[in-house]
């Protein structure tokens, strides 16, 4: 059984064929990160003009890198949200018109599902249940996981997602969109505890994240000071000690709430170097174990999504014919496979 993945939530172009047996053949994605630059953050009108242009020649040559047709494909599966909603659109589109002309079945999947399944993908995947931190840059999420389809959202951003702050600031301080992963390397030249910015939300109970307040000061902070290399790099080593930190503390109190030893993350913000590191060292004295995708799995892709659609499909979840997204969807109303 073959599946092909469609992803376009947001600013990538993703397709992929996951394979039952012989797991991942193909792994494309389009990124669309010079289409937004100037604007410093995504235009959503400009993401779905380009993927109505690129995801066709993209399905097409990710089929014929593999050498398959439409005859070789079971099943196709697509991100309805949550997401763009001009963006799901365009992919929603596709694959239920693909799957009409190929008479197959189209399954619709929920991106941070995707995500939360995403270290499936390498040899040494996570088994359930585990605690799941979904860091991107539309979402901050602690998940309880007991089973695929079965979570328990344990606690949330109630402002700003992680990825979301990272690129605000690194564009404050002079880097292009997305600024995210350069701001990581700039801190890495920071001196350590020349600024510190507070932890939020960590001082009360709960396990909900709060990142506004933050970045106001993180805002201010530059603002008042010197604008030279080494105190940006400074700010962006206390900002990225500060967001570490408290996604570490919160995902302790999560462990700790759930009786769990097993933490994944996932996410575009999950290929941060410095967390990873964090995480490891935190499980590591808990006796636990941490598990992250690849970096090419970390951020929006089609493989993910053709996974997840193979486990929908052998399942028998799928839906029928009706375009459909979800703009806002919670990942505790899905369907647990069986």
């Amino acid at each position: 059984m073959r599946v092909l993945g469609i992803e376009t939530s947001c600013d990538e172009t993703g397709v992929a064929i996951y394979d039952q047996y012989q797991g991942l053949l193909v792994n494309k994605v389009y990124s669309q990160n010079m289409l937004h630059a100037d604007y410093g953050g995504v235009v959503p009108e400009l993401a779905a003009r380009d993927h109505t242009r690129k995801i066709i020649p993209l399905i097409i040559s990710t089929l014929k890198q593999v050498h398959l047709e439409s005859k070789d494909i079971d099943g196709i599966a697509y991100t309805a949200g949550p997401g763009l909603i001009g963006s799901l659109l365009v992919g929603a589109t596709i694959a239920r018109t693909l799957a009409y002309a190929w008479k197959i079945p189209a399954i619709d999947i929920h991106h941070m599902e995707a995500h939360l399944l995403a270290p499936m993908l390498e040899k040494k995947a996570p088994e359930f249940p585990f605690v799941a931190l979904l860091v991107s840059g539309g979402h901050t999420q602690l998940v309880s996981a007991s089973h695929i389809g079965e979570y328990k959202i344990l606690g949330e951003s109630l402002d700003d997602a992680v990825g979301e702050v990272f690129d605000k600031i690194a564009v404050l301080l002079g880097l292009k969109y997305p600024g995210g992963a350069v701001l990581s390397k700039m801190a890495r030249k920071g001196i350590s505890d020349r600024y510190v910015f507070p932890r939020p939300m960590t001082d009360r109970p709960g396990l909900n994240f709060s990142f506004s307040g933050l970045k106001t000061c993180v805002v201010n902070t530059i603002m008042f000071s010197a604008h030279d290399v080494q105190t940006y790099a400074d700010i962006a080593r206390a900002f990225e000690d500060a967001i570490i930190e408290t996604l570490g503390i919160k995902c302790r109190r999560a462990l700790e709430q759930t009786g769990l030893k097993c933490l994944v993350i996932s996410g575009g913000v999950s290929a941060n170097h410095a967390l990873r590191a964090y995480l490891l060292k935190m499980m590591y004295a808990l006796k636990g174990s941490l598990f992250y995708p690849r970096q090419e799995f970390c951020t929006d892709n089609g493989a993910m999504v053709a996974y997840t659609g193979l486990m929908r499909l052998k399942a028998g979840l799928f839906s029928d014919l009706s375009i459909l997204v979800r703009p806002r969807w919670s990942l505790e109303v899905l369907a647990r496979i069986k």
